[in-house]
């Protein structure tokens, strides 16, 4: 029963640290990735979409995007969603092909950038320790209702613990390297 709890929740926590690994992914650096728009949604054919379900995206140059529409028809419409997004870039287009010239970032930028990812780290933080309260919650109930002694509840609080902990470790490293990547010129 509390292997069943354990594993619940460190798969939970696995989960916050992949949604976080991708949420940083979108944060603008210096360099052109991808991940940048791949997921911007783009209105189209009735619907809202994200961009890699209708465009093909290519990073041919360190500091160059390129976007491929596979409906030619809907590059204006492509062009219109990355104007209104919060990217800073800003798309020229020749008819067939949309290309996003990635510009060096300023201190400004970076230091605002690197106080958005700190803002991040903290809000998966957090929510590891929510999943570490529900863990505890669990345990808890197990124990009132004599299903565990009381030995396993405080070696199994013993192990949400170090579980949490590990996680918020995760969470800091991955902050730092992207804060590090920001702040690289």
């Amino acid at each position: 029963m509390i292997d069943d709890v354990l594993l619940e929740i460190e798969d939970k926590m696995d989960k916050t640290v992949g949604a976080l690994r991708a949420d940083l992914l979108t944060i603008r650096t210096g360099r052109a990735s991808p991940a940048l728009v791949e997921k911007l949604r783009v209105e189209a054919y009735g619907s809202i979409m994200p961009l890699n379900q209708m465009a093909t995206i290519a990073v041919p140059e360190a500091r160059l995007l390129t976007i491929r529409p596979w409906d030619g028809s809907m590059l204006g419409v492509i062009e219109k969603a990355i104007l209104k997004s919060d990217l800073g870039l800003t798309p020229s287009s020749d008819g067939k092909i949309i290309r996003l010239a990635i510009p060096p970032l300023t201190d400004e930028r970076r230091r605002d950038l690197a106080k958005m990812v700190g803002r991040r780290v903290e809000e998966a933080r957090v929510a590891i320790r929510n999943l570490r309260r529900d863990g505890l919650k669990e345990l808890t109930d197990l124990e009132k209702d004599k299903d565990i002694s009381e030995d396993a509840f405080y070696q199994a609080k013993e192990d949400l613990q170090k579980l949490t902990d590990q996680y918020i470790e995760k969470l800091d490293t991955l902050g730092e390297q992207k804060q590090a990547e920001i702040m690289e010129v």
